[in-house]
């Protein structure tokens, strides 16, 4: 499975709680999650590690966080190589958590959701205030997505996130279908 979308999303806190509920169910469970590496130095932060302390100890899960050196793509230049690599060590579940991206103007660049094409599914991970429709039928990510997964929404952001929701169903039914069996869903 592959994991995008903005910064702030919850993707590492969805990996974190995902990854403990397919573990327990005997699965066993490769994270890998990569980070921006800096433009001027080079160097990378490697913290999405840090945000699944639970997972990180468990016997079933394996996580890698590597930078993307400026590989395009919020992937980098190695992730299908990682991706068998962990299929052939046998996790039978493997997460790829992309570089977390604006949903403005990089969204539309191809090389931003190279992931797409590496894994089985792809979900785009949004906040509650994500955007609107009009946000939803941008060309580009949105067109990639398997699943658009609305997260934080509980409290105080039920209505914003239902409302979100209702829009981004309204907008991806005027896309062209990827898949002539499945329908993406929001």
């Amino acid at each position: 499975l592959g994991l995008s979308g903005p910064p702030g999303a919850g993707k590492s806190t969805f990996i974190e709680c995902f990854g403990k509920m397919l573990t327990e169910r005997k699965h066993k469970v490769s994270v890998l999650a990569v980070d921006p590496s800096s433009s001027t130095s080079g160097g990378s932060l490697l913290g999405d590690k840090t945000r699944m302390t639970e997972l990180s100890r468990d016997m079933n899960a394996y996580i890698r966080p590597s930078p993307t050196r400026g590989t395009l793509g919020g992937v980098t230049r190695t992730t299908n190589e990682a991706i068998l690599l962990c299929e052939g060590g046998g996790y039978d579940v493997v997460l790829v958590e992309t570089v977390g991206m604006c949903l403005g103007f990089p969204f539309n660049y191809p090389s931003e959701f190279a992931v797409a094409d590496m894994v089985d599914m792809f979900i785009l991970l949004l906040p509650p205030a994500g955007g609107d429709e009009l946000q939803g039928i941008k060309r580009g990510i949105i067109e990639m997505a398997d699943l658009v997964a609305i997260n934080k929404a509980d409290g105080d952001l039920v209505v914003a996130a239902r409302r979100i929701q209702a829009e981004y169903i309204s907008a991806m039914k005027l896309l062209r279908k990827r898949s002539k069996v499945w329908r993406p869903k929001v």
